[in-house]
């Protein structure tokens, strides 16, 4: 594959993901991942900072789209239901990369450094949710725990979804996380 071809950036995380699920992510290296990809190491460098992040270059897009969900979610409802619209514009985002979202969770969860990346991840998309929250008038304590609720939710539901052996869409396991927290939660 010639260097010119476009979509050096999407070429770089196939090619990126293939070789971490084959080799393991500390046997990998940039230039394996540029040569894999027919491109140079000096472009992966004008996409990337490291070799980790071609697994979090997505993260943006999420961040995207719980925030935008969360601004155009009415006005009249809850903190926490504009965070389950949030999770249900990020399980449309998700659903349709399934199988990558499997493969780039295997190769997380095979590694103590990018398990903590994947902490940060999330811990960035919870204070970018909680800043949606607050600028619809939701007050700071309020706004956090919503939003923290709301990535607790998320972890647990998309754990199920990429485990699971059955045709549930990711919404649905994020619908029964919202489920399980009412109950728990539940007076009686």
């Amino acid at each position: 594959m010639g260097r010119w071809q476009p979509d050096a950036r999407g070429r770089l995380e196939r090619a990126a993901l293939e070789l971490y699920v084959e080799r393991g992510f500390e046997r990998t290296s940039v230039a394996e991942i540029a040569e894999r990809a027919g491109l140079t190491e000096r472009t992966f460098f004008r996409h990337y900072a490291d070799k980790r992040e071609v697994l979090f270059a997505g993260s943006s897009v999420l961040q995207e789209a719980l925030v935008g969900a969360v601004a155009g979610a009415p006005e009249s409802v809850t903190a926490l239901d504009a965070v389950a619209a949030a999770l249900g514009a990020a399980a449309a985002v998700l659903q349709e990369r399934q199988e990558h979202a499997r493969r780039r969770q295997s190769v997380i969860d095979a590694n103590t450094e990018l398990q903590e990346r994947e902490l940060i991840k999330l811990a960035s998309l919870s204070t970018a949710l909680a800043g949606a929250l607050r600028q619809r008038g939701v007050d700071d304590a309020s706004a956090g725990l919503a939003a923290e609720v709301g990535i607790a939710i998320f972890k647990i539901a998309f754990r199920l979804w990429v485990d699971r052996t059955d045709d549930r869409e990711l919404s649905e396991f994020i619908g029964q996380s919202f489920a399980g927290l009412k109950a728990v939660t539940a007076d009686g």
